[in-house]
């Protein structure tokens, strides 16, 4: 795997046993559960940024279901197709990774493709990234912002950005020139079913992410990918609540509501998008 870059001066970081060390003396020890803490103590906004543990736990239970399990196939798909006939290791950044389902999964299908892939998980909370090591052990995993990436610029192939946070300028940087984005975000369908029982108004969101990358990104690729499911239990559907950020906006009656329903069927609609570095 390529070197990571020290978040203090940005010089290239060793990796020795259990611990990374910089020209300059910065070392970082590895924790115990395997992943490289990079996340500078003055760069966080919170003590505790990111998800917290039990949305994470919350999250990791409901991807186990396999709900979305059809929209990670279509990610892989489109990703093994855009990345096929690479002579050499894919640097890979799956940027936000979350609990590391995705990642996990993406890592196994580009493997069974043929691809030689070298994935990076990457998340600011540290709670999704302990729980991410139990999903891939060859994968490299950190704790750590991505606005300010502890890595050296146009280092990756490609990176995966799913439904997390746009950063147009960071992503760019370590992209290589002609490097790949696979982008995923909610349509304006998605889950709203349970958006109903939360809000008395649904206005349409009007997010526009493809916009957004046009001054370092040209688009390849875009698709929709849309399915119903159905959560058969009342602790399904309290799981899904969740691992949202609904659930923290949830007033008493629909909270009251969403509690007695026994059964929910479900609109997933998200959109997919492969970009290309400038």
């Amino acid at each position: 795997m390529m070197q990571l870059a020290c978040p203090l001066c940005r010089e290239p970081l060793d990796e020795q046993p259990h611990q990374l060390r910089c020209s300059n003396g910065h070392s970082y020890d590895q924790a115990r559960q395997g992943y490289w803490n990079l996340l500078l103590v003055q760069r966080k906004r919170s003590l505790d940024p990111g998800d917290n543990a039990a949305m994470v736990q919350a999250r990791r239970a409901f991807l186990d279901q396999g709900h979305y399990a059809p929209l990670s196939d279509q990610i892989n798909g489109l990703l093994s197709q855009a990345l096929a006939g690479q002579s050499a290791a894919v640097e890979l950044l799956d940027l936000g990774c979350g609990e590391g389902y995705y990642s996990a999964r993406m890592e196994q299908a580009l493997q069974c493709a043929g691809i030689d892939i070298a994935l990076t998980g990457l998340d600011i909370s540290k709670h999704a990234v302990r729980t991410a090591c139990q999903r891939s052990r060859t994968a490299r995993w950190l704790v750590a912002s991505g606005a300010d990436m502890p890595l050296p610029p146009a280092s990756l192939d490609a990176i995966t950005l799913l439904f997390s946070r746009l950063m147009p300028a960071p992503m760019a940087r370590v992209l290589k020139p002609g490097g790949l984005l696979l982008l995923a975000w909610p349509g304006e369908q998605h889950l709203i079913e349970l958006r109903r029982h939360i809000y008395a108004d649904i206005r349409p969101s009007g997010y526009d992410p493809l916009s957004q990358l046009s001054e370092y990104f040209s688009l390849e690729q875009q698709q929709a990918v849309q399915y119903r499911f159905t959560l058969s239990d009342s602790d399904s559907i309290q799981t899904l609540l969740g691992m949202t950020p609904h659930s923290q906006r949830l007033a008493a009656q629909a909270r009251a509501d969403l509690a007695a329903l026994a059964q929910l069927e479900l609109t997933l609609d998200v959109n997919l998008a492969v970009l290309k570095r400038l």
